[in-house]
């Protein structure tokens, strides 16, 4: 035999085994992860059941600034829907459009990545004081060997991604409903002494120069009132004048 014809009937029979082993693979695939959230059912679903709010916590968002997202349908529960589109590879056109919600419980989306559909859901349930988040993907490959192959390595591509992306809800919700702590009052300011003039001498404890008390200076006042006149000497008494003598 020759040896291209080896080479064909070994391709045959590799590709033979694949798709017997798809076969056995299973049809319909599930990819789940889960966090718990410090808050309330009431407090995580709104985050969930709004999609204009998916950005806020989307794994793929912060990766593509220049992300192309619409929105049409209600803002939110049923028959909200949202389109995308990116040139990173990674994300490329999805869409996202809920068909079911079950206030603060759960919700249901029918999902296409990048041409692979199928169905996510987000169940939330308590968890003591918080509540504990499940983002899902199902898939069914139907009876494709090809599409059994990438289910099987569905939690790879997909898994991770989810994980990323309910760390981020978590961080989100507990963010927001964090109290607002006030800021603190500046200290009063101290007074402090003035500076001595270069080349003063440094005053000690106790001196005059570690007061910020100046004292007042007094200032002798001017009067008004006019000084009286020094005292003149009383005028000397007229002499008699003299008799003349007779002859």
């Amino acid at each position: 035999m020759r040896p291209i014809m080896r080479f064909v009937l070994g391709l045959a029979t590799l590709a033979a085994i694949l798709a017997g082993v798809a076969f056995a693979l299973p049809s319909q695939v599930t990819v789940a992860r889960s966090i718990i959230i410090n808050a309330p059912e009431s407090a995580v679903f709104p985050y969930l059941g709004n999609l204009h709010k998916f950005a806020d916590w989307s794994p793929w968002a912060a990766r593509d600034p220049q992300l192309r997202v619409t929105y049409s349908g209600p803002e939110s529960g049923k028959g909200a829907h949202t389109e995308w589109e990116s040139s990173e590879k990674s994300i490329g056109t999805g869409l996202m459009e809920i068909t079911e919600a079950d206030p603060n419980r759960h919700a249901e989306l029918v999902v296409s990545l990048n041409g692979l559909e199928g169905t996510t859901y987000y169940d939330i349930a308590p968890a003591g004081s918080g509540s504990k988040v499940t983002w899902g993907f199902g898939y069914n490959a139907g009876t494709s060997p090809f599409g059994r192959w990438k289910g099987l390595m569905l939690d790879r591509f997909i898994g991770g991604e989810f994980q990323s992306g309910l760390v981020k809800l978590k961080q989100r919700v507990e963010a927001d409903r964090a109290p607002v702590t006030p800021s603190a009052a500046p200290p009063p300011p101290v007074a402090t002494a003035p500076e001595p003039a270069p080349g003063a001498p440094e005053a000690g404890p106790g001196s005059a120069a570690q007061s910020s008390v100046v004292p007042e200076t007094s200032v002798p006042q001017s009067t008004s009132a006019t000084p009286e006149p020094a005292p003149q000497p009383a005028p000397a008494p007229a002499k008699p004048p003299k008799k003349k003598q007779q002859q």
